[in-house]
């Protein structure tokens, strides 16, 4: 569809903009691994509120808005066992990063941050040979 990139570039500039009103709102790096794990761990007790606000956000916001757009396809799988594999590679992987692209590749490369450009560059070169693997290689996907 011709305005799929439209979409793209809607959707980057909310993220971008969610990640400033972020920041300039309690002072923190907007990483949604971050703010998820402070959930899962506790450690996050401190400021539950805003934890739960923007989750409650990134869920509610598309059911919001679908009545404007309708159903938008996303070209995931519909194979079940790769998209549960691709969620627990995205976990170990923003574990083993210490973070995600949000806040390594939005916050941490608007901030001209080093450790966030490298490891943006890793998250795309991993994506790219996972596609390569799993979709030309295995045609799993």
């Amino acid at each position: 569809m011709p305005s799929d990139w439209l979409f793209g570039l809607g959707g980057g500039l909310l993220i971008g903009l969610g990640g400033a009103v972020f920041l300039l709102g309690n002072g923190r790096i907007m990483g949604a691994s971050g703010i998820i794990g402070g959930l899962v761990d506790g450690s996050g007790k401190g400021n539950l509120g805003e934890r739960i606000a923007f989750l409650l956000g990134v869920f509610l916001l598309p059911i919001l808005i679908y009545p404007l757009f309708g159903e938008v396809d996303t070209h995931a799988s519909g194979n079940l066992a790769v998209l549960i594999a691709a969620g627990l590679l995205v976990g170990v992987g923003t574990r083993i990063a210490n973070g995600c692209t949000s806040g390594h590749g939005v916050c941490g490369i608007s901030r001209l941050s080093l450790r966030g450009m490298v490891a943006t560059v890793f998250y795309i070169m991993a994506g790219g040979l996972t596609v390569v693997l799993f979709r030309h290689i295995l045609g799993v996907i």
